[in-house]
């Protein structure tokens, strides 16, 4: 199970307790960003293209603590820009967990072997460490625009499962990506013994340097992540909703709820969501009270939302599923029972996807052009040329 039970049932609980009070909109995890800096440059990011004066910005431990006090959520993901770099990261995480959050500190792990060595922190049922790892190694380093980070990354999972943290990985697949590959990375993050993965198609940020690479077709999406996730093995584990694994699969159809992953920032909270920069409130309350939520997701219309998949919008819509009926928990009782999928036509199309190119210079728009010079050459070979 790539959850513990404990967190299971916290989380449980609440999205009971909220059900119960007849809330129709609550945070379930909420995004906390203390930094935009980064040891990295992206090229498919959206959150690290400000100027200098905005990127040396950061919140202090108060401001974390109050914003989660006030939001509620269970859980607390710290994503950034890097958190490592925050000089007071140690005592971010700690006052989160003293008040009993599952803190997930989504990190790149460049630093992280360095920090545990440290003596950053200390495992706890509280605390994951979750590990930005965008496939193999060859297809990570591409996508984060710098060779030798999937190995770093690497040597800092390795020493956070060995001390005993809690680790998993969290994957964002682009436009191209090659489905046997991030299979086989699959098994080897397996091996590593992390926890479980998180996937995600990467959402098109306007700031973003690189537009080319993101999944811009919902139908294409579904049928890369069906291909993907049919015929799954046994070893694999998920920290996800199986119901929102299935709606990235197509099997099911969500609206997005963009309040179920509340953002907070330097800035305060944004509006509406994690992805969309549509303003700024200074409470949680306004957040949810002055947003006009009618104005995103799909059945809006608006354009910036209708090839989202992302899981910060639809899996707590997954997760409200599981508890909004008995047929809900049903099909989230049985998703996990019978999570192989298996489906022959899939495997089919994943042999087929095996004898085309991949990788980075497909990406790049490259290696058709070789391969047109390669057969001229061969042709002119044939020919005596």
């Amino acid at each position: 199970m790539a959850v513990p039970i404990s967190q299971m049932w916290t989380i449980a609980s609440y999205v009971v307790s909220q059900k119960l009070r007849g809330n129709k909109r609550y945070p379930l995890v909420m995004q906390l960003e203390p930094l935009f800096r980064c040891n990295l440059a992206c090229a498919g990011c959206g959150k690290i293209q400000y100027p200098a004066h905005i990127l040396k910005r950061q919140l202090t431990p108060e401001q974390c603590w109050s914003a989660a006090e006030e939001c509620g959520a269970p859980v607390v993901a710290i994503p950034g820009g890097e958190p490592l770099l925050h000089p007071q990261i140690k005592e971010i995480i700690e006052g989160l967990i003293a008040r009993k959050k599952y803190v997930y500190c989504c990190t790149n792990a460049l630093l992280l072997k360095q920090r545990l060595e440290e003596g950053l922190l200390k495992p706890s049922k509280y605390l994951s460490f979750s590990v930005h790892m965008d496939g193999q190694e060859e297809h990570h380093d591409f996508a984060v625009c710098r060779e030798g980070t999937f190995k770093t990354a690497l040597e800092g999972i390795k020493l956070a499962v060995e001390m005993g943290f809690r680790v998993t990985t969290n994957t964002t697949l682009f436009d191209g990506a090659d489905p046997n590959s991030v299979r086989a990375f699959f098994d080897e993050m397996m091996a590593l013994g992390v926890e479980g993965v998180m996937v995600s198609p990467g959402y098109a940020y306007p700031k973003a340097p690189d537009q080319k690479t993101f999944m811009r077709e919902r139908e294409k999406t579904q049928s890369f992540f069906k291909m993907l996730l049919s015929n799954r093995k046994a070893a694999w584990k998920f920290n996800q909703s199986p119901l929102f694994l299935e709606f990235l699969m197509g099997k099911r159809d969500y609206e997005c709820t963009p309040w179920g992953l509340p953002t907070y920032n330097i800035f305060g909270w944004q509006k509406p969501c994690y992805l969309l920069q549509d303003g700024y409130v200074d409470t949680f309350k306004e957040l949810i009270e002055t947003t006009e939520w009618s104005n995103y997701g799909r059945a809006s219309g608006n354009t910036a939302c209708q090839q989202c998949m992302v899981h910060c919008g639809y899996e707590p819509s997954a997760v409200d599923h599981t508890f909004s009926s008995i047929g809900g928990l049903f099909a989230t009782v049985k998703a996990m029972l019978a999570s192989s999928y298996v489906d022959s036509t899939q495997a089919a199309a994943l042999s087929e996807e095996a004898k085309k190119p991949h990788g980075p210079l497909v990406q790049l728009g490259i290696s058709a052009g070789v391969r047109r010079v390669d057969n001229r050459q061969a042709e002119m070979a044939a020919s005596g040329v």
